[in-house]
């Protein structure tokens, strides 16, 4: 690419907090911060918001960028550089509606709800409307960007990508931070190295997130001396090489599994506040002990039926909450959604002060920016530095960039693309999670070590045939796609059970065009 000003696109900018983050990023950037900001969404309070938003802070920040806001996605897209899709086809509500019928046949946390696919609403076999508004928004870049790059933030981003991957000519990547979970196994190797070089027991501070665990590890660990590597499906992601000073570094998470997790997770227990925070929860561990590696971000979330049979269990392996895909999860999800508008409501249309100093501008540790920067501006780039809000440095480009042993982090470039034989054992055209390098000419998939064999066969075998049963679904319909995906449940009874929930969910007001789909 070459235009002097990138033309970068948001389907569905009503995300209004996602969305702003990502916008100062972009502002932050020098390869970008000329942008042209285009901020389509259906929902016109949502994109007043974001709109407001974005044009006071291209004011205040005095960058050269542009801000246009319309309702028309054809005009949003055409001759954009960029797209990104942040979607939910029908809002949460929708999908509340459906686990709750769901429930109500028997199938507690809504027919979704299959090993290795616990991630909130995860629509998958339910997710035709997501689905297809997805390929509308891919046969758009098609006809009117077709040099465009489609980053697909939206969920499921392994099905999306693969279905974009598969049906369409258009350059897509799944995008998601899921993958900056690494950052809590760096935490686990701080504690150890904190008992080991200084003496000192870190860990009760570390379980209460005290910011005091942080500096001590940022004065201990040496990011020079880490390899790290991770590969699988988004949200079913494993760190498949941990190694620190050359060596093996899972001794330290074995080290800490016998010294320090029962304190950690006593302490935990006490002080968490967010049903998000089980990156470092039993379960989590309890994998590491089945699979021999540790999962990481969201795939925490996912596992098998062990781990989320009530909310009882779930509360074992993921917290006082149960994490966020518990009764007590997705209820706070819906409020923090809606709170989270109201704010950001209340913040942009409030002049009173300017909008830099109430939101100011850190960069958010997302990798949305720095890969748009990297193809745009042809600047070959695998990692990017990862901004930590609170800390600071000289130059305002790493401001939030977090300092460990006097070097700043940086995060590996991590990215969902079709396989095409990155990982082995695994089709060509399904999206794989993997390290990568982007420059002018798009973004390349970096070597991986061969997938360990317990994770290839117990693990991402069962997603992806979640995943080719979702896309058969769409791609094919009829009633039998559906009957097929709960026949093999563990919840399921009966066919009577089956064809009742079914019937029960196609007859939905809102499922109407869905229901002649799959009829």
């Amino acid at each position: 690419m070459n235009k002097e000003r990138p033309k970068i696109a948001f389907i569905g900018a009503g995300s209004a907090r996602w969305t702003s983050r990502i916008l100062i990023d972009i502002w932050l950037t020098p390869g970008l911060r000329n942008a042209e900001i285009w901020l389509m969404d259906i929902d016109d309070y949502r994109l007043g918001i974001i709109g407001r938003f974005a044009n006071r802070y291209v004011e205040e920040l005095k960058v050269p960028g542009r801000v246009f806001v319309t309702r028309d996605r054809k005009e949003a897209i055409r001759d954009a550089d960029f797209v990104i899709s942040t979607v939910l086809a029908k809002g949460y509500t929708y999908y509340e509606k459906m686990r709750a019928i769901s429930e109500d046949y028997g199938y507690r946390y809504g027919i979704n709800a299959v090993e290795w696919n616990y991630v909130g609403d995860y629509h998958t076999i339910w997710g035709y409307y997501q689905f297809k508004t997805h390929l509308e928004i891919a046969r758009d870049i098609e006809e009117l960007a077709p040099d465009a790059w489609f980053f697909i933030v939206a969920n499921p981003v392994l099905e999306l990508t693969t279905l974009i991957g598969r049906e369409t000519k258009v350059k897509v990547a799944g995008i998601c931070h899921g993958f900056l979970g690494f950052v809590k196994v760096l935490e686990v190797l701080g504690m150890r190295l904190a008992k080991e070089k200084l003496g000192k027991n870190i860990t009760p501070l570390c379980a209460m997130h005290d910011p005091n665990c942080i500096k001590t590890i940022a004065g201990i660990v040496d990011v020079n001396e880490l390899e790290l590597e991770m590969q699988g499906f988004n949200h079913v992601i494993w760190l498949t090489k941990f190694r620190y000073g050359g060596e093996n570094a899972y001794r330290y998470v074995d080290d800490w599994l016998k010294e320090d997790a029962e304190e950690y997770w006593t302490v935990w227990r006490e002080y968490t506040s967010n049903p998000w925070d089980v990156e470092l929860a039993p379960a989590a561990f309890d994998m590491y002990k089945t699979y021999g590696y540790l999962p990481i971000g969201d795939s925490v979330r996912g596992g098998t039926w062990k781990y989320h049979w009530d909310l009882r269990t779930k509360q074992y392996w993921y917290g006082p909450y149960g994490g966020p895909d518990s009764e007590f999860g997705n209820a706070f999800r819906v409020l923090l959604v809606r709170r989270t508008i109201e704010e950001m409501a209340r913040t942009v249309f409030d002049d009173s002060a300017p909008l830099v100093q109430k939101i100011p501008p850190r960069p958010s540790g997302e990798l949305l920016a720095p890969l748009m920067d990297a193809i745009h501006n042809n600047k070959p780039a695998d990692s990017y530095l990862l901004g930590v809000a609170g800390a600071s440095t000289e130059s305002p480009m790493y401001v939030g960039a977090l300092n460990i042993g006097g070097a700043y982090l940086k995060a590996p470039m991590y990215v969902n693309i079709l396989n095409n034989g990155t990982l082995d054992g695994l089709p060509n055209n399904i999206a794989v999670e993997v390290p990568v390098y982007a420059d002018g000419k798009g973004i390349h998939a970096k070597p991986v070590s061969h997938t360990p064999p317990k994770i290839y066969k117990y693990v991402l075998l069962h997603r992806l045939l979640r995943a080719e049963w979702a896309l058969q679904a769409f791609t094919e319909g009829g009633k039998d796609a559906l009957i097929q995906w709960l026949a093999i449940d563990v919840r399921t009874k009966s066919m009577q059970q089956v064809n009742d929930v079914i019937d029960a969910l196609l007859k939905m007001p809102e499922n109407e065009e869905m229901a002649k789909h799959f009829r």
